[in-house]
């Protein structure tokens, strides 16, 4: 019978946490905005982690900005953050840390606009053809 989770998983939500709160406690530069931690990939070997994260800009910073100062940031902190995590987890290989901007929220956010958008066209040109039709 098959486990029902792999070790990796199980790493990667570990680091996933933990990264969580080592950006919250321990990062203190003001280009870093607030940064959810989305999702964590660990390939098989240990090798690399990637993670995968959404940034809210702070102040007068444009989305795009908000992105690229922050990951900007994270990488520079990268080794600080694997060196933390090697403090707290006990692995043999402690991965390289990867950071990457999750744009899959963006992309759900404008599919749904285009999904209402749709809707709304499809209902008003319905009550159009039921006011012919009397």
């Amino acid at each position: 019978m098959a486990r029902e989770f792999k070790r990796t998983d199980r790493v990667a939500d570990q680091f996933q946490r933990d990264l969580a709160v080592l950006i919250q406690r321990e990062i203190k530069d003001p280009r870093l905005g607030m940064v959810t931690l989305s999702y964590v990939k660990i390939s098989k070997d240990l090798g690399y982690a990637d993670i995968y994260l959404t940034v809210m800009p702070i102040g007068e910073q444009t989305q795009e900005e908000a992105v690229k100062s922050s990951l900007s940031v994270l990488n520079n902190a990268a080794g600080f953050l694997r060196h933390e995590l090697a403090r707290g987890i006990k692995l043999r290989v402690m991965p390289q840390l990867r950071f990457h901007f999750d744009a899959s929220i963006e992309r759900g956010r404008h599919l749904h606009s285009l999904i209402e958008k749709a809707y709304q066209q499809e209902e008003t040109r319905a009550e159009g053809s039921a006011d012919e039709q009397e």
